[in-house]
């Protein structure tokens, strides 16, 4: 029932009450004004997103996935796995594939090694007898290549060897020797064999290039071919021998001399230093050994 006393006789409290009342009347009546108007929107919860137009508000239940959808979902998730799947395979199946190829290909090179025919060194032959040997000139035969030098169980091996290619003479290698104490003064050829010592002094093919480091190997006559190297036994330890190229001369000094078999072929091995040997048959017109004599160059 509406309260019908005046405003005198309601109390302080009671006055209050009615003013809220009104208060709260006019907010309601001035709300809902805005909302016919389109000025005020429904309150939402704090915390809660306000639904987008046309949405449906927290309220309502999210709506049911069709069946085509999760057929569709169902069938990407199928595929992902199938892919992740054959990733796997592929990986492993490669690193099967790999280990298979590289023992294959070790097996054939096993036995590939297998089948060689096993190697056997060869040793470098240079010289069988040292270079200039020759029977004496008063020998019935007259003056000859001595083949009985060569040792029997080495002949066969001597026929089979090629002639050695001349080299053509460079401008760094020996032209002339000069040995003052013998009065010599004689061209320089290269090769030692027998065409080539009638020529001169012949330099044997391999041997090192006068003043360089290695052993320069000069080889004549004594009682052929104009007996060059007749009088190699009158030298004298400090002799000098003068090796002329194109445009330099060097001086070797004698250190030494000695009396060798023919088969003494280590003569001809190379020097750390620059050395040279001189070859000649010994003695005069038996032709049996072999004279050498060995320099060192001068460096001061």
């Amino acid at each position: 029932m509406k309260d019908r006393r005046s405003v005198d006789d309601l109390s302080i409290a009671e006055l209050q009450r009615v003013l809220s009342e009104k208060k709260r009347e006019a907010r309601e009546a001035r709300l809902a004004r805005y909302r016919e108007t389109g000025r005020a929107r429904p309150v939402v919860p704090v915390g809660v997103l306000p639904p987008a137009d046309g949405a449906p508000g927290p309220e309502s239940p999210p709506r049911p996935r069709s069946l085509a959808r999760r057929l569709f979902d169902a069938v990407l998730l199928l595929i992902e796995i199938a892919a992740v799947v054959g990733l796997v395979y592929v990986i492993y199946n490669g690193k099967n594939i790999l280990d298979s190829l590289n023992q294959e290909a070790a097996q054939s090179i096993a036995e590939s090694v297998q089948a060689l025919p096993t190697l056997v060194p060869t040793p470098v032959i240079t010289a069988i007898v040292l270079p200039s040997g020759h029977t004496p000139p008063t020998d019935p035969g007259g003056a000859q290549f001595n083949a009985a030098e060569i040792p029997e169980s080495m002949r066969s091996l001597w026929q089979a060897l090629p002639a050695p290619a001349l080299p053509t003479q460079g401008p760094t290698q020996a032209r002339r020797i000069v040995i003052p104490a013998l009065n010599v003064d004689a061209p320089i050829v290269q090769g030692d064999g027998w065409d080539q010592l009638k020529k001169g002094v012949g330099q044997h093919i391999g041997s090192g290039d006068p003043g360089q480091p290695g052993n320069l190997v000069l080889s004549a006559h004594n009682d052929i071919f104009g007996e060059i190297f007749r009088y190699l036994d009158r030298l004298q330890p400090g002799d000098e021998i003068q090796i002329h190229t194109v445009s330099q001369i060097y001086t070797y000094f004698i250190t030494g001399t000695r009396i060798v078999e023919p088969t003494e072929v280590s003569v001809l091995a190379p020097t750390v230093h620059s050395s040279l040997t001189l070859i000649s048959c010994y003695p005069y017109l038996i032709d049996n050994q072999r004279i050498v004599v060995n320099a060192d160059l001068r460096t001061q």
